[in-house]
Parts: C-alpha cells; structure tokens; sequence
C-alpha cells in the first residue's frame, strides 16, 4: 500500500496532526482571574443584548447568561457614554457576588476603548474600523503610502495598548470577513489572508510594545471561509516567529433554531477537531443564555478526548487546507463528479412504509389529486436496508437495498444494492450503473483498492466508529487521494439516541468538517444506532436527520437548498425586535432557495458583518431601516412598518423573487 509523504510541510503548519487529537499550545492570558489558553479548559463566553445604558438590565442579563455557563460576558460600548455605564454595570455584579470578567466590545471609537480599559477586564477591537472608516473605495497603494497608513493605525492604536498594559487589561483583536477596512480590500482582496493581515498588523504593534495578554479571532458568517482564515492565521504566526496567542472561535450571526447550530458547528467544531480554540462564543437570534448550553455541547465533546484511537499516522495534508476545492471524483449514477452532494435518507427501521411517511423526508401524497410533490428538502435516495418499499417510488427517488436483499429483487434496475467489502471482493451479479461499497474507514487493504481502481460502477458509503470520527474517515479520503482514486464517497454517521441540540451539533462537526475540505459527495445519517422507539417517534427523528443533512450541506457551502439568513444575535445597539423581524422577514422570504438575507440590529453590524448577504436589512435609527443589495445601500430611512415589503420589492426589481405558491 503507498503511503502518504511523512514530510513537514512548513507552509501547512496549522495543526498538530491530522489523526491525533492534540489541542494547540497557546499563551496564557489572565482575564480577570479566568485565565484563557494554556492548560485551562476552552472557556465559554456571549453578549449582553439590552442596551447598555439600562444597567439594571444588563445585570440581570449577566447574571442569567452567568448560570447559563458562560464565563466571559462581552457588553457593547460603541461610545463614551457606553463605555463609562461599564462601571455601573461591572460593580453591580459585584455588590450581587458576581466576578465575571467583562468584556467591552468597540466598534470605530478608540476614545471608548480607552476608557473601558481602564474599567473592565477585557477590550475587543476590531482591526477593520479602529482606525480606518469604511468608505468601499479600491486605492492603488503604493508601498511607501501604505506604510504611511500604518504609521497611522500606530499612532492611535498605541495609547490603547498602553493603557491595557498599564492596568493589565487583556484585548482581543478580533477580525470581521464583512468589516475589512478598504485598505486591507485594496491590498489583500476578501480574502483569509486579508482578514489575517488586518489582525496581524495590529498584533505587530502590540509585540513592538512588548504587550501580549492578546486573543486573536477571524470571524466570519461563512463557515469555509472562517475556517481558511482561523488555519491561516496559526499558520502565519508560526511564519513570523509571533507568539502562539489564544483563539477566539465564532461564526458571525449564525442565524437561529437548527440553522444558527449546524452553522456554527460546521465552523467552530472543524476548527475544535484541528486542536484549535480557547474560548468559543455561539451567535444565535435568540436569547444571549441560550448560546452557553450550545457552546458547551461543542466544547463539552473534547474535554477528555483520549489523544489517539488507531488512526494511520499523517503529517502532511494532501489537501490545501487554506482554499475550497472538492474532491475530483467520477459521476457514477447521480453522485460525484460535477453533481451537488446527495442526501440519503435512512427507512430501514420503518416496517412496511406508506405514502405518508415519507413527509419526513421531504416528498408529500396529496391523495385529491394523487399526485406527489417535493421540497427543497426531498431526499435524493433512501436505504431501505433488508425492507423492500412494495410501491413505486415518487420524484425519480431510488432505493439503495442490502445485496442479499436486491438479489432476490424483481425490480434490479430501480433499487440500488449496498455491498459489504466482503461481497465486494467475491464473484456475482450487480447493478449496472451503480453499487454501493458500505466500508468501514479501517477495512480499507490493496485488493479495496484495486476493486475501486477497476470497476467505475463503485460509490463508496464510508462509515466509522472511531472516538475520532471525523479524522478517522478524512484519513480514508487521504488514502484515495493518495492512491489516485476517483471513487465518490457518501458519508455515513450513525449516533445513539442524542438531544435535537446534540445530533445537530455533533452531525455537523464530524461532516461539515470534512466538506469543508472537499470531501465528500453525499451525506446519510444512520439510524441503526436508535433505541427501540414508536413508528411516529422514529419518523420525527429521520425527519430532523433528513432536514440537519441538507442544513449542514448548506452551511459547508457545497449545496444551497433554502433561504439562507444572516441574523445578529443582537445587543445594545440592536434598534428593533430582532426575533421578531428575523421571524417576520422569515415568513414572507423562506421559499427563496439559494437566497442570502442580512438581518441587523444596528448600522455597526450592517455592512460589515452581513457582507457574505445578497440583501440586507439593517436598523439605521428608530423605527428606520436601511436596505442593501449586496454592500450597496438601496433606500435610506424606510419606515420599519413598510421596510418588508420594500426589500421584497428590491429583491423584484433584482429578478430573483418568485411568488410562494410558484416555489
């Protein structure tokens, strides 16, 4: 069997090995007495959303976030004013017996930060408008220019640090995808590199002035490209000989419910699987003690992972782990190849399915007119196992069967027969078109391999019960690539019984983090692992199976099926109800496939922290709302009361609106 290279790749260290859990070494930095990095647990933390200027309020809401598990609580202070009531606020927990280190989050005023320096514990700025004001111009730098500019960034970044220094105040530097300055665009592009330039140039300064009580993030609300930059930035700071600081891990406004999850679990736990983060924050349009318990399932899942479970060593990543590019694979049936992933829908705990079930997989009887229809979420396939449907299919579904099974089957040509690697190896009938291999990630030997070099009718159903699943099976597709096979390969995972908020989480973890890398042409989730359940429970659950499949696919960027939203979790500056908007603003636009909407409390997360939108919805004043066709600003000042129905109008006038009862 060829072996991948053992050689070191420089250029690729972001993580210390592919196959062994290890978490990455950083600096410990003393937040108010919680210390980050290091040896310490990954620490959770979240945001205050009442307006900081209520101080009652915002006591409350530190003391529910506090019970809920968080251990940093970040407030907004986006002026003087702000920044001062942190005092009010910081000795208001502490007269109730509340230590929680407190964070002030500083958005274009270095005069705030400067004064919440001197109160709380912890200051966050953000590199793309400390000093700089987003104008969207392209300028044709010349290199003397550019170091003028960052002569500049120095000059007003400075008394910050030294005041940080002076009061042992910790700092974030945290970067935003959306809020990149137009200095860092004209140079850099939207790009990881751009959004670990804006953080590193700041860094620089801080080390010249020898402070290093620093966390460093790279947010974004696209998961692939938060991930690129979170790797790239551990990468440039082992380039540079730069200290191994903490990371802050988050994907920008998530979204809500099962989306703002699988969202966030494909960045934050692809990331936690690379040994990467110290203190991870989850963004969801809900209550700010909502995300704690979230977070923690996350964290929670690597506390005492053991460090290695029998996975082949490898040092060097055949795939470039800093930019998208999938799997070259063969188009056998309809998986692989220039197809989208396919999710396959696990039945085979259903005895003698009907019509009606199959609502949990997307495709609807309607008896009046016995016609069937599908959503965006109809399954691509399902596996029946060794339990036959005994009617014909709807909306060209195929059904994959066990191989003894589809032996004794009338209808070969429509059912598609899943082989052990046993059979796979013997002589006898098969399909075709298409056979499915199901293998488990450490049965792979040379003569797997030279079946899959052979016979082109092959998909691969890869599965594992590894502790470490997700390197586990990326170790196989290393194999493959390895071995110039071109063999498609549909992901299987099969968990016990979990929480909704745990198999969503863990599901997105294990796949999206292999999607996010190109692996992987479909998604399945097993059922076999299920513990004996009645008919209808068990159809809840393949349901919410069916539904995470397409979400994750959704959130790895590899097949938009649904309306996507990029809704902030809100906080003091949020100048509306969000859930409500978000919710509003959901019911008239959630049949619009493919379609990215910004939501946004306040003009401070408008532009920036929506950038990866189509449109956007942000609150500019009371009662007033600025919509946004990409970065572009459409209608000032609507009145909140007609503001729906003029982005719906925008989204017309674009060509891409289609009436409810079309979609």
């Amino acid at each position: 069997m060829t072996m991948i290279s053992e050689q070191v790749n420089p250029a690729r260290e972001y993580c210390g090995s592919l196959t062994e859990y290890k978490r990455r070494t950083t600096r410990e930095v003393n937040i108010g007495g919680v210390p980050l990095g290091g040896d310490n647990p990954v620490r959770i933390q979240s945001m205050t959303t009442v307006d900081t200027m209520d101080t009652e309020g915002s006591i409350e809401q530190t003391i529910r976030m506090v019970e809920a598990g968080c251990e940093y609580v970040r407030i907004t202070a986006p002026s003087i004013k702000e920044a001062q009531n942190l005092e009010e606020i910081r000795n208001g927990l502490r007269q109730r017996g509340y230590k929680v280190p407190l964070v002030a989050d500083i958005h274009f005023t270095p005069n705030a930060a400067e004064l919440a320096a001197r109160i709380v514990e912890k200051v966050r700025i953000n590199p793309g408008n400390y000093a700089d004001k987003k104008k969207f111009e392209t300028i044709d730098y010349t290199d003397e220019a550019y170091e003028a500019e960052l002569q500049r960034i120095r000059e007003k970044f400075t008394p910050l640090v030294e005041l940080c220094k002076a009061h042992g105040t910790a700092m974030r530097i945290g970067t935003n995808h959306g809020s990149l300055s137009d200095r860092i665009m004209s140079r850099y592009g939207d790009t990881p590199l751009g959004m670990v330039e804006s953080a590193l140039e700041f860094l620089r300064i801080c080390e010249d002035l020898e402070y290093y009580d620093i966390v460093l993030s790279m947010k974004s609300s696209n998961p692939q490209v938060m991930v690129q930059a979170y790797r790239l930035l551990v990468q440039k700071l082992h380039e540079e000989g730069l200290q191994p600081y903490p990371l802050h891990l988050g994907v920008t406004e998530a979204g809500e419910g099962e989306d703002g999850r699988i969202k966030s679990a494909v960045g934050i736990g692809t990331l936690l699987e690379d040994g990467l983060g110290d203190t991870v924050r989850v963004s969801l349009t809900e209550e700010p003690e909502e995300e704690a318990p979230v977070a923690a399932i996350m964290v929670n899942r690597y506390a005492h992972r053991p460090g290695h479970d029998g996975i082949e060593p490898v040092v060097q990543s055949p795939v470039d782990p800093y930019a998208y590019t999938r799997r070259h694979t063969l188009e056998v049936g309809a998986i692989g190849g220039n197809q989208v992933p396919r999710v396959v829908a696990d039945i085979s705990r259903i005895n003698n399915p009907e019509y009606k079930d199959f609502k949990s997989i997307g495709h609807f009887y309607l008896p009046e007119p016995d016609k069937w229809r599908m959503n965006d979420l109809g399954a691509d396939y399902i596996y029946s196992g060794s339990q036959p449907v005994q009617w014909m299919l709807p909306n060209g579904l195929k059904e994959w069967l066990d191989y003894d099974v589809w032996l004794m089957a009338d209808d070969k040509e429509n059912k598609i027969p899943v082989l052990t690697a046993g059979q796979l190896l013997e002589e006898g009938e098969r399909h075709r078109e298409i056979n499915v291999l199901k293998i488990q990630d450490d049965e792979w030997s040379d003569a797997i391999a030279a079946r899959l070099r052979e016979d082109l009718t092959l998909v691969v159903l890869l599965h594992t019960t590894n502790t470490h699943a997700m390197p586990a099976m990326r170790r196989f597709f290393f194999r493959l690539i390895d071995e110039n096979l071109d063999t498609p390969v549909v992901i299987l995972r099969d968990f016990p019984d979990l929480s909704p908020d745990e198999f969503q989480i863990y599901a997105a973890t294990d796949t999206g983090g292999l999607l996010i890398d190109g692996m992987g042409d479909g998604v399945m989730f097993g059922t076999t692992n299920l513990k004996e359940r009645k008919r209808e429970s068990l159809l809840e659950a393949i349901k919410m199976y069916n539904n995470t499949a397409f979400g994750i696919l959704q959130a790895a960027r590899t097949r938009m099926t649904k309306t996507e939203y990029i809704s902030c979790p809100s906080c003091g500056r949020t100048l509306f109800d969000l859930q409500e908007t978000t919710a509003m603003i959901r019911k008239r636009t959630d049949h619009l496939k493919g379609v990215k909407i910004g939501i946004m409390g306040c003009i401070v997360n408008g532009p920036g922290e929506m950038a990866d939108a189509d449109y956007g919805y942000v609150g500019s004043g009371k009662g007033k709302i600025t919509l946004y066709k990409g970065q572009e600003v459409i209608k000032r000042s609507v009145p909140s009361a007609k503001a729906v129905d003029e982005l719906i109008e925008i989204i017309r006038e674009d060509g891409r609106w289609i009436e409810p009862e079309m979609a």
